[in-house]
């Protein structure tokens, strides 16, 4: 985009935004004549994707700021009237505790009244799965979520949800981005104005309270918590986001003894303590890591900022903690809760659980020993959420019980439509009672599955690409491997190809195309014919392209130790060629 282009643009962003600290920025700009700055700011509007917005906090079109989130929930407004006409709106509204998140969202809350949307808003910030409940509860029509999740303190984000509390898929994705992207007026209200009137409301502790209700009523063994809770210690942080205000009240509730890390209880948008306050990166829970040697936790836990991912580690018997990745915490959640149901009775005719593509397979053999079936879709919690609507309409019988992702998400309700770290740390809690009352720890019931399924071994690998450029290279790296595509990965042949974006799986070297059976995304997905899997997409909420590997290795003589060494060198492979593949593309 040309200087002069820039500069107008820049020049339209200073007459519309309202917040001074927004313009202030721009202006200075202008002032320096920082061409390399401009450009960043505003090559392009901040894209109101099927995710909702996410970017960096600060004066321009390609950042988050007051007049992006006017604008989009304009569009948003605007799409809701047409969608649900006859009928008074309304919305749900929550916040993290990143900078501008409560401005964010009362800006939001603000556009939808003024639209006649009657907006409910938390006092103060609450976790996202609690947004997805009160939507439900309500009976609203739409919900906001204002967070960037585990992104660096410079990000915030926007997350639009339907009135299943599901984040939004087709047709309404497309149908609000088309009303953000026509640069709607935007309407706003006063404050005061829009209290008086009734389309502002705050909601009281009863939603609370709903909530930590729901969250305990899916435990199996409320007996067994209270004769053991005495046993075990929790060591907990909620990385300075919204987790501890329902955290700490279920634990303590259930009579279970939790220590969180003072430095990162209370909320903080700067995320001080940590690079990146993400569950799923071992430098983040390196306070809880040391106060859990201290306490001599028997689980430490952690949850993002907006409290909807989990992260553990656990006492790996050598005098230090184990890291267990979200795919082993899936596959014990989903044999807890199915042995668990099977054990009480509770087991439907028809259990379903779903997992994402990049997920571990391990959790379809679980589902297999039970009888359960195992749902694959694409990555997202929305794409379980679709899933779980159509159990409820499609005449199949399928009865949702478990639902999880690679990337630290898991549900463990129906009540709820968006992974949930609160009531996935408090199955987790009961699930190690559970495995101590039977003489194991959680390390221990993960090489039973190991040597029941065989090893199962899963690694990622993220590249960034940054800048007005990083699209383009991302781009050309998926077109790449579409024209030229890779016979092996680390030594090992590729034997089937499935293409998401095509609509295709293929047998290789000859076989026919058939349809993928998914909805269409720009997703690689290669089966070797060991059958690991090697799958790549690119991010859809940060400029980066993810790579996934999950790989399974049989035991010879039932050697787990053998079988752990034998993956280790099959995976370091194939991720060395990954690495070396995406450099050379750069």
């Amino acid at each position: 985009m040309d200087t002069r282009t820039l500069r107008e643009r820049a020049r339209a962003y200073i007459e519309a935004e309202t917040d001074p600290k927004f313009r202030a920025e721009v202006e200075a700009l202008l002032a320096s004549d920082d061409a390399k700055e401009l450009e960043d700011r505003f090559y392009r509007d901040l894209e109101f994707g099927t995710g909702g917005l996410r970017g960096v906090i600060g004066g321009g079109s390609n950042r988050m700021n007051l007049l992006v989130v006017r604008r989009a929930t304009q569009g948003l407004a605007d799409y809701l009237k047409s969608a649900v006409p006859g009928k008074e709106l309304s919305a749900v509204i929550a916040h993290d505790s990143r900078h501008y998140s409560p401005e964010f969202a009362e800006a939001a809350a603000l556009v939808l009244a003024a639209n006649g949307v009657k907006a409910f808003v938390f006092p103060s910030l609450r976790p996202t799965p609690q947004l997805s409940f009160a939507v439900r509860k309500l009976g609203a029509d739409t919900g906001i979520v204002v967070t960037a999740s585990h992104n660096p303190p410079a990000y915030n984000g926007y997350k639009a949800y339907w009135n299943d509390g599901a984040q939004i898929i087709a047709p309404h994705d497309e149908g609000i981005i088309a009303r953000v992207d026509a640069n709607p007026a935007i309407r706003t209200m006063d404050r005061a104005e829009a209290l008086a009137k009734g389309l502002l409301v705050v909601l009281d502790k009863d939603m609370d309270d709903a909530y930590v209700a729901m969250v305990k009523s899916k435990l199996f063994r409320p007996e067994l918590i209270k004769r053991l809770a005495g046993e075990v210690k929790v060591v907990y942080t909620p990385l300075h986001g919204t987790g501890a205000f329902h955290f700490e009240r279920v634990m303590g509730e259930l009579g279970l003894n939790v220590v969180t890390v003072p430095e990162q209880r209370e909320p903080d948008g700067n995320f001080p303590t940590v690079a990146y306050p993400n569950p799923e990166e071992a430098p983040a829970l390196k306070l809880a890591l040391e106060l859990g040697a201290k306490e001599k936790a028997d689980v430490v836990m952690a949850t993002d900022p907006d409290a909807d991912r989990l992260g553990i580690a656990v006492p790996d018997g050598k005098g230090g903690f184990a890291l267990v990745t979200g795919n082993q915490l899936g596959s014990l959640l989903a044999d807890y809760i199915l042995l668990s149901m099977k054990e009480l009775g509770r087991l439907p005719a028809k259990p379903a659980t779903i997992r994402s593509v990049v997920t571990t397979r391990l959790q379809t053999l679980i589902a297999d020993k039970y009888g359960a079936a195992c749902f694959e879709c694409l990555t997202g919690f929305k794409w379980i959420a679709d899933l779980m609507r159509r159990f409820e309409s499609d005449g199949k019988g399928y009865e949702f019980v478990y639902g999880t992702e690679e990337s630290y998400g898991y549900l463990v309700e129906n009540e709820v439509r968006d992974k949930d770290g609160i009531s996935a740390a408090a199955m987790t809690a009961e699930m190690t009672l559970y495995w101590r009352s039977k003489g194991k720890t959680l390390l221990d019931r993960l090489d039973d599955l190991y040597r029941e399924f065989g090893y199962h071994e899963e690694k990622g690998l993220n590249k960034y690409f940054e800048g007005p450029s990083g699209m383009d290279v991302m781009r050309r790296i998926m077109e790449g491997y579409r024209a030229s595509p890779p016979a092996a990965f680390g030594g090992i042949a590729v034997a089937k190809v499935r293409d998401l974006l095509e609509g295709y799986e293929r047998e290789l070297p000859a076989g026919a195309k058939a349809p993928s059976g998914l909805p269409s995304s720009d997703v690689l997905q290669w089966t070797l014919a060991d059958g690991t899997v090697v799958t790549v997409r690119p991010s859809g909420t940060e400029p980066k392209i993810k790579f996934y590997v999950l790989s399974r290795t049989a035991l010879e003589g039932g050697n787990l130790e053998a079988a752990k060494a034998a993956s280790a060198d099959k995976v370091g492979r194939i991720v060395a060629g990954l690495k070396a593949a995406v450099d050379a593309a750069r």
